[in-house]
């Protein structure tokens, strides 16, 4: 009786905390994609933190299933969540809503007809099994857009938040794999409860402790305009080496090299990569560093699209010119700041000039 009460404890704590961490990011930030994900993320996981058991040898309860299956669901919620808290580019599209569909619908099935009809087994294997592959997507996708983070919280942030629920959320499903068909006990349900507890508060900790602006800017803004002038600076170190930025950027456009990082960029201006994150995102106003190389490509783009001697140039020697490395790419981040693509800038700036001319 005491472990039944004590694992009713612990999964009533996490359940609150998570309703408390949603109804926090719905209200401070409900017109941030990441947050609404991350708000989205805390309620599936609150399905998990009241329905989950490492126990599937009986029959499952016709009422818990649909827990069951927004649980396992909440493995593609988590995914979709550290792409949009880690890349700000990233746009939600009709295609995440039909992954999350068909893993939720499969645990739904295999809460009522497959695991029921003898294969219980076979069930909790494939179903642990998509939870790992999305939990390596994650991180996978965390760790390769860790150098262009230039928010120093938000990248402290990041390792705790996905480690922990990755570890936590890889560990289940191994262990669910391992022991599917055996009974486990009242012992180890009491561990689970109270290690996701735990879980639960650390993560919501992290993510309190950090302020909302770093994680989950107030609105979807444009990147900002590239500053060849010198910009306004309060320690006079600083300016002098975003003026040094700047003319690597503007004379020697470094950033046509392939395969450039920050690394290089620091390198160049015998400065740590931290310092350069630090000026590039507190003064300069970017949050991604391929965005503010990108911003460069794309300005150096603009002015060979509307240059009437480059009229013949196909759009990809132009894309590849700037720096791209190949066509898809440059549409999309050319699109995303001008709002029309590469093509139909050309055609607008063209429709401009030949007024002017006939004039």
């Amino acid at each position: 009786m005491l472990l039944t009460n004590l694992e009713l404890a612990f999964r009533a704590a996490s359940v609150a905390l998570l309703l408390v961490l949603a109804a926090s990011l719905v209200s401070d930030f409900r017109n941030v994609l990441a947050a609404r994900l991350g708000a989205a993320f805390a309620l599936s996981s609150a399905a998990h933190a009241a329905s989950y058991s490492l126990d599937v040898t009986s029959r499952i309860p016709l009422l818990h299933a649909p827990l069951i299956a927004l649980s396992t669901g909440s493995i593609v919620v988590f995914w979709l969540f550290t792409r949009s808290l880690f890349d700000d580019e990233f746009h939600l599209r009709w295609w995440h809503g039909s992954v999350w569909a068909l893993v939720t619908a499969f645990s739904f099935a295999g809460c009522v007809w497959i695991a029921p009809s003898g294969h219980v087994r076979f069930s909790v294997t494939v179903v642990n099994l998509i939870v790992l592959g999305f939990i390596a997507l994650a991180v996978g996708q965390t760790i390769a857009s860790w150098p262009a983070d230039l928010v120093e919280r938000r990248r402290s942030a990041r390792v705790f938040i996905v480690c922990a629920t990755a570890l936590y959320g890889g560990l289940n499903a191994v262990l669910q794999i391992a022991v599917a068909g055996h009974h486990v006990g009242d012992v180890a349900e009491t561990i689970n409860a109270g290690v996701l507890a735990c879980t639960v508060a650390a993560m919501v900790y992290a993510m309190m402790r950090v302020d909302g602006a770093d994680l989950f800017p107030a609105a979807a803004e444009p990147a900002p305009p590239i500053v060849f002038s010198q910009p306004a600076a309060d320690d006079a170190a600083d300016q002098k080496l975003i003026d040094a930025l700047m003319r690597l950027m503007a004379d020697e456009r470094i950033y046509r090299q392939e395969n450039i990082t920050i690394g290089v960029l620091a390198g160049r201006l015998k400065i740590p990569e931290y310092r350069l994150r630090r000026l590039i995102n507190q003064r300069l106003g970017y949050r991604n560093f391929n965005v503010f190389l990108n911003n460069h490509r794309i300005e150096e783009a603009k002015a060979a699209l509307a240059d009437p001697t480059q009229a013949e140039v196909p759009v990809i020697t132009i894309a590849m010119d700037a720096g791209f490395q190949s066509l898809g790419p440059f549409n999309r981040a050319f699109k995303a700041v001008t709002g029309v693509t590469p093509t139909e800038y050309r055609r607008l700036r063209v429709d401009a000039i030949l007024p002017c001319n006939q004039l």
